[in-house]
């Protein structure tokens, strides 16, 4: 989480599509919309905006992107609780991909110990040879 320095967020932290550096009339503009229509989605729940110290709020290019997204879902025909629950699906989704990419991840690195307990275990072809099809052979170069 990115943490208040004064009224400035601290850049060293998260990435800088996640770092709030936008004012309201900003973040706004920037996403096409009203200020207060930011207001409503934040009481609506759909965003919710980092705050400085002083209580302003302060937009990062991922909640533009966000309030695209509501915008688009709207557009489409969705209400406001079909928008959140849309949105609260698609990370669901983002949640379960990253599971299971942990675990096929797991899976990966099982199948190479596995591979390496085999590797340990495999008998080359030409002793083999030697001590069962010609066993005589296989002890005089024992």
């Amino acid at each position: 989480m990115t943490k208040l320095t004064g009224d400035l967020f601290d850049a060293s932290e998260g990435s800088s599509q996640s770092r709030a550096v936008y004012v309201i009339s900003v973040a706004a503009e920037l996403a096409g919309l009203h200020p207060q229509t930011l207001r409503i989605y934040e009481r609506r729940g759909l965003i919710e905006p980092q705050r400085t110290q002083g209580g302003n709020r302060r937009y990062s290019q991922n909640d533009i992107l966000t309030m695209k997204r509501i915008q688009d879902l709207m557009n489409e025909g969705l209400n406001i609780e079909g928008v959140r629950k849309v949105m609260e699906l698609e990370a669901q989704i983002e949640l379960l991909k990253a599971e299971i990419n942990n675990m096929l991840s797991y899976q990966n690195e099982i199948v190479k110990e596995i591979h390496k307990l085999y590797k340990n275990e495999i008998v080359p072809m030409s002793w083999w040879q030697k001590s069962f099809i010609n066993p005589k052979a296989g002890k005089n170069n024992s």
